[in-house]
């Protein structure tokens, strides 16, 4: 049966899409909307078409399982449907209601009218799976909304609401009311309307970029940043470059070429990778069907610092009341401040109203009295990382929780079993390690004990989509997946200074590569001080010796770095310094030291340490470690994470790599068997 059904209403045809959940364009549907096209082409008792949607959204999009398969260049491809659209010789209508993204915005744009309810949305986010849009999108796109919106569209991947896509002409009407039967009626009244305004055809919002050929230089240098690396929105500028300078026939032509140079690209191979990585991630393996979810009222927080704090936002965010506690009434009062501030902060961009804010801190409790938390139905422990201190807490948490409440752990290393073990209900702990700033930060490692019950770890994931987190299920070890992953990566950066290495080499060498800063650059954001032993008398290490005098990084204005006070670095000839008297004391001579060097012994140790993760069994998939650092630590998602990135690199190369630094890794370094044994079959790490 088709997706797509055609009913009559006078002398309008409604074209109707019923393809749940997110009617894409697939086959099927791409061919009843052709066929209903040809059938209003066909009757002469049709005047006008209206193209609609069931459920709960227009075309959102391309179907994501045609993917890389020859059904979705099958006769109709979105193209020649496109097309096929815009020729007809009466007046099509697109009725759009919740998302026209990617294809489903092609389809409207084909259209020769669009209407939508308020609540709609309007994008094209080709861009985020390395693409461009591929059926004369970037050449309708400039032609009806104007070439700076199509640039902040196309570029960005971002998506509009219907207002604003009102206000730019990318809209015709707003619909209030029943969207079905406002759309026959306009419909009704552009019946009679020619000639026919076709997108193609049209050029008088071109002239702002004839009148300004600089406006695409602009465009590209006011994103300069946030485009770095990536190649798709580079592609995208170049096609609505094309649209600005040449005949809509031409420009196709180009966008086409384009869009097979990306196709064909590792970026968006990784990009697309990455895009189904996202989605597996959400799937828990070894938990029995049917698995119901406990339900989730009421939260309480212990701590009310950075991460408590910001934990906290998460679930006031979502409209979940948080109980917070903290020790100390200063500390309290501290904490809530800040809560306040982010969230007037977030205001002030236009991000919430006051009455959003207010909402959310009117759903805050804060108290001083742990007893409070009685009647929550999840409790997340956001101390500082002590063993004894968490197990202290937990211990006092299995008096007071409620029978059922799930008891969580925010910690970053440490044991979650033995945490659980200080409780006599160990199916009631997980771990929840939110990355800081936890109210910003999308990754949520799930921490999976050894006794955490299945509705549990169900519980967790799901609310994790209710606060708009990405999870990522995690085994215990020490550091679970992304933090285990990063020792390597320290521990040998740190070495390579001793070396010969400096912290901007180093640091270089990983933003170049894609990274938003580096080893040195990130350990000064977050605090060389971290862990310190707050003991000054007591140097072991660079760091140490860099927190003995007070170089904590860019809280201090120093740190592996000097900083000015707009917080720009400068090499410190006080850290060089430093970094020599150790190099003296451990008689190490300096030597030049490569880019390639500080690859193999910062990146690919970090590949064979998520290969050993996997040997472990302490993450489901290698695609849940290329979530966790894409999310967690900024890997470039064009690159699609470090186990997608070794298979590009070549697992051969890796393995040839990591031999030959083998020495200086020391004896602890391990070689992990599943990459040696891939590399040795020719199989990829990132299926496994």
């Amino acid at each position: 049966m088709s997706p797509i059904t055609t009913t009559r209403h006078g002398d309008v045809l409604i074209i109707t899409s019923n393809n749940p959940p997110v009617n894409a364009l697939g086959h099927a549907v791409r061919e009843g909307i052709v066929k209903g096209i040809e059938e209003a082409d066909r009757d002469d008792a049709v005047k006008a078409v209206v193209i609609i949607a069931e459920g709960q959204t227009f075309f959102a999009g391309a179907d994501i399982s045609e993917f890389g398969t020859p059904k979705s260049f099958e006769y109709p491809a979105l193209p020649q449907v496109v097309d096929i659209i815009e020729n007809c010789t009466k007046p099509v209508v697109a009725a759009i209601h919740g998302t026209a993204f990617g294809g489903g915005l092609e389809v409207a744009l084909a259209s020769h009218y669009r209407v939508a309810v308020p609540s709609a949305k309007l994008g094209v986010p080709e861009v985020k799976l390395g693409l461009l849009p591929g059926a004369g999108g970037t050449q309708r796109l400039p032609r009806v909304a104007g070439v700076k919106k199509a640039l902040e569209m196309a570029a960005t991947g971002n998506p509009i609401g219907a207002k604003e896509a009102y206000e730019c002409g990318l809209l015709d009407k707003l619909i209030e009311g029943d969207l079905l039967q406002h759309a026959v009626a306009f419909a009704e009244d552009v019946k009679d309307a020619r000639p026919l305004p076709r997108s193609s055809e049209r050029d008088e919002k071109l002239a702002e970029a004839r009148d300004n050929p600089a406006l695409f230089d602009e465009f590209r240098a006011a994103n300069a940043r946030k485009f770095r690396g990536f190649d798709a929105p580079e592609y995208n500028i170049r096609a609505i470059q094309t649209a600005a300078e040449k005949p809509y026939a031409e420009g196709v032509l180009e966008e086409r070429k384009l869009f097979l140079e990306l196709m064909s690209g590792t970026q968006a191979r990784a990009q697309q990778y990455f895009f189904f990585a996202e989605r597996k991630a959400s799937k828990i393996d070894g938990v029995p069907e049917g698995t119901r979810p406990r339900d989730i009222r009421k939260v309480g927080v212990i701590g009310a610092g950075t991460m408590g704090g910001g934990i906290s936002m998460n679930f006031l965010s979502a409209g979940i009341p948080v109980t917070i506690v903290e020790m100390q009434q200063e500390a309290l009062d501290r904490g809530t401040g800040v809560m306040l501030k982010n969230y007037q902060a977030t205001a002030s961009k236009g991000k919430m109203t006051a009455e959003q804010v207010g909402q959310a801190m009117g759903l805050l409790t804060p108290t001083l009295k742990l007893e409070d938390l009685a009647d929550c139905d999840l409790i997340i422990e956001a101390v500082f990382e002590n063993m004894e201190v968490k197990k202290d807490i937990f211990g006092k948490l299995d008096k007071i929780a409620k029978p059922g409440a799930i008891l969580a752990s925010n910690t970053s290393y440490l044991n979650i079993d033995e945490i659980a073990a200080a409780t006599s209900r160990p199916q009631d702990v997980v771990g929840l390690h939110f990355f800081s700033p936890a109210n910003v930060m999308k990754l949520l490692e799930v921490v999976r004990g050894a006794k955490t019950a299945p509705d549990v770890l169900v519980t967790a994931m799901q609310l994790a989509k209710k606060i708009r987190k990405v999870a990522v299920v995690a085994g215990v070890c020490y550091g679970f997946i992304g933090n285990r992953m990063l020792i390597p990566r320290q521990v040998e950066a740190t070495k390579l200074l001793l070396e010969g290495a400096t912290p901007a080499q180093i640091d270089k060498v990983h933003v170049d590569f894609g990274m938003p800063m580096g080893p040195f650059q990130m350990a000064d954001l977050a605090g060389v001080d971290i862990g310190w032993h707050r003991d000054p008398s007591r140097i072991e290490n660079i760091r140490d010796a860099l927190c003995a005098v007070d170089r904590w990084g860019q809280k201090k204005g120093a740190g592996f770095y000097d900083y000015d006070e707009k917080r720009r670095p400068s090499p410190s000839p006080k850290v060089q310094e430093i970094i020599e008297d150790f190099r003296a004391k451990a008689g190490v001579q300096p030597r030049e030291i490569s880019d390639q060097e500080i690859i193999e012994r910062t990146l690919y140790t970090m590949v064979n340490e998520g290969a050993l993760i996997l040997e472990g069994g302490f993450a489901q998939r290698a695609s849940d470690i290329d979530v966790v650092w894409v999310y967690g630590y900024g890997w470039p998602v064009y690159r699609g994470g470090p186990m997608f990135w070794a298979d590009t690199e070549g697992l051969p190369r890796i393995v040839e790599g990591l031999k030959r630094q083998q020495g200086r890794l020391g004896p602890d370094f391990k070689l992990s068997k599943l990459l040696a044994d891939k590399a040795e079959a020719g199989e990829k790490i990132s299926k496994a």
